[in-house]
């Protein structure tokens, strides 16, 4: 029969005899028991588990008041060994809550604020029994406070100043340092008026000295108290504190010491750069929630300049009373091709939060700072057909809402997450870079996927998939990250997607395989026939003269029997469908099949490119 439940088979160890393999009875345990793990008594005896190692020792509350007594020892030696014991017991939460009854965390405290500079006497003749004393001692401390049992608002500002010395003072020493940022963080993160005591005690220039070393630890917990600044700061102070950072140069510091460093990062690293990284970006929210105001002269004169830099060819009409209607109406045409949705008063595009005024930020860096691709954008899309332009306008501002997601600004840091990126920590205006590379993106697919405006959701969806699969990969920079994205054109996009259909288990089974062989020359057909009704109900085109305006119009048609392409010049963009009567010039399809299947394509199309594009979508036709 199986043993009773109580019953744990464990092996127990005691001074001075070799480890006994045993059997206690949990419901008449009275023993106190130690493991790695901490003490085993009474309250949680059913914590004991077989095959455990256990060593029979004192219990917790004669432990404490033991050390309590130890560690105020006259005895170097014997002080030094009883804090090297404190900061092992003090582990355990059971020893922790018994030292803590004594009062042993102010003890520690006074023996940091004071007992420490009677040491420093010795420190010459002693250093490393110093040295060691202060780590233990430190040690001690942020495992007793780790146990939230004491509140972090008890601790006085020479605790507080002392900690804050040893930053600077026992910088090679690696276990102190440590310690003593480990401490400074919890203090700012768990205690208001603690932030404002440390944040007057210690600065940035302290630390970044820190970042500089080899030692990953010491960095860690140096961006961890960084990290800690920038969280608590208040709202009005968050800014000046991402301003002197930059003077410090704390990002380039990051990517040359941490990023770029030749170790992998650790996961507690990668965390607090994942919390920088979110931290920066939320000084973003600001002006991601902020409204333009129709009525600001300031704000307005920003799409005044983008319209400038766009246009700066275009002659302006005089500044006279008669050309005020001139004015209104070039300014409405400009900022139609500039993609703006509200023509008249594009100050009204950014009254929506997200993305607020940040898109406009967004809008003018582009154009200033990449001008030559800012151009090009605005003036290919403007000469193109009205349906089929991408809208500069639109498009950034929705573009900026989708990065702002895509990065969670606003959101407060994740306690788990480590998901940080490289490239963001190359640049000092990354999120700017980000969306200059992420607007042309835009553009091409656009232009991949023959867009038009009533598929507008439909390249934004999949822009969003390009820019997250690129993100996945993790570019070390921002030129890397435009090289994926170069190779996630819509085409691959399309590839990736229908691998990732088919190797799902269902869409492998055998009844989806047969009713797929069932369906697909119905469908076929059926794609086939919508292509030919399109072609027949036929699509006007724009003609552009040397200067690349679009002076005049042109539409082209199939006719109903598919054998016979129509097409004329038109004054003005139709409301409707064409007549065929009304269109001067035809094709035979039979001669334009077989040059399209025997390759003349090419040199008819360009001869005239639309007409081109319009046959190479045809359906191969029988007859």
């Amino acid at each position: 029969m199986p043993p009773p439940a109580d019953i744990v088979k464990v092996a127990i160890e005691w001074p001075g005899a070799f480890p006994k393999l045993m059997e206690i009875d949990q419901g008449k345990y009275c023993c106190c028991f130690r493991n790695p793990c901490g003490f085993f008594l009474f309250q949680n005896r059913n914590e004991i588990k077989n095959g455990a190692i256990l060593r029979l020792t004192t219990s917790p509350a004669q432990n404490a008041q033991q050390l309590h007594e130890r560690i105020q020892s006259s005895s170097m030696d014997a002080k030094l060994e009883a804090l090297k014991d404190l900061a092992n017991y003090s582990r355990d939460v059971t020893f922790a809550q018994e030292f803590i009854n004594l009062d042993g965390i102010s003890l520690l405290t006074q023996m940091v604020e004071s007992g420490t500079e009677r040491y420093q006497k010795l420190q010459k003749i002693m250093k490393p029994c110093f040295g060691d004393m202060l780590s233990f001692t430190l040690t001690a401390f942020v495992e007793l406070m780790d146990h939230g049992i004491v509140s972090w608002d008890t601790f006085s500002v020479a605790f507080i100043k002392k900690i804050a010395s040893y930053v600077n003072k026992f910088a090679s020493d690696i276990s102190i340092l440590q310690r003593s940022l480990a401490i400074l963080e919890s203090m700012v993160l768990n205690s208001h008026d603690l932030y404002q005591k440390v944040a007057q005690e210690i600065t940035i220039g302290q630390l970044i000295p820190h970042l500089q070393g080899t030692d990953q630890e010491i960095q860690t917990y140096t961006i961890a108290v960084i990290n800690a600044l920038f969280l608590k700061a208040p709202d009005d102070k968050r800014q000046e504190m991402a301003n002197i950072l930059a003077q410090k140069q704390l990002r380039s510091i990051i990517l040359t010491h941490v990023i770029r460093a030749q170790r992998a990062i650790n996961n507690e690293m990668a965390h607090q750069l994942y919390v920088l990284q979110v931290l920066t970006f939320n000084l973003l929210e600001d002006r991601m929630m902020t409204k333009m105001d129709p009525q600001d002269q300031a704000q307005r004169d920003i799409i005044f300049e983008l319209r400038r830099i766009a246009f700066d060819a275009e002659s302006e009409p005089n500044n006279s009373s008669g050309s005020i209607e001139k004015r209104k109406s070039m300014y409405t045409r400009d900022y139609k091709k500039l993609g703006f949705i509200n023509h008249v008063n594009p100050a009204m595009d950014f009254t929506q939060t997200p993305p607020g005024m940040l898109a406009l930020d967004n809008m003018l860096y582009f154009a200033k700072h990449h001008q030559d691709a800012y151009i090009r954008i605005v003036l290919e899309n403007s000469s193109r057909e009205d349906k089929h332009e991408c809208p500069f306008g639109r498009s950034s501002i929705e573009l900026t809402k989708m990065l702002c997601e895509i990065l969670k600004v606003g959101e407060l840091p994740s306690e788990t997450c480590n998901d940080f990126h490289p490239m963001f920590f190359t640049h000092d205006r990354s999120f700017e870079e980000f969306f200059c590379i992420c607007i042309q993106l835009l553009n091409k697919t656009w232009k991949e996927m023959r867009a038009t405006s009533e598929d507008f959701n439909k390249v934004m969806q999949v822009v969003k998939e390009q820019i997250m699969r690129a993100l996945t990969t993790k570019p070390s920079s921002l030129d890397q990250f435009k090289s994926k994205l170069q190779n996630l054109s819509y085409t691959e996009i399309l590839k990736i997607r229908q691998s990732e259909r088919m190797n799902q288990e269902d869409f492998q089974s055998r009844p989806i395989l047969e009713l797929k062989e069932k369906i697909q020359p119905e469908i076929l057909e059926l794609i086939k026939q919508q292509r030919l009704n399109r072609l027949v109900e036929g699509t006007c085109f724009r003609k552009l003269n040397s200067r690349r305006r679009q002076d005049k119009f042109w539409y082209c048609r199939l006719s109903p029997n598919h054998k016979v392409l129509h097409y004329g010049d038109l004054e003005e963009s139709p409301q409707g469908e064409v007549p065929h009567d009304s269109l001067q010039d035809k094709y035979d399809l039979t001669l334009l099949t077989f040059m399209k299947e025997n390759k003349y394509v090419r040199n008819w199309r360009a001869e005239r490119s639309s007409i081109g594009h319009f046959v190479c979508s045809l359906p191969s036709l029988n007859n």
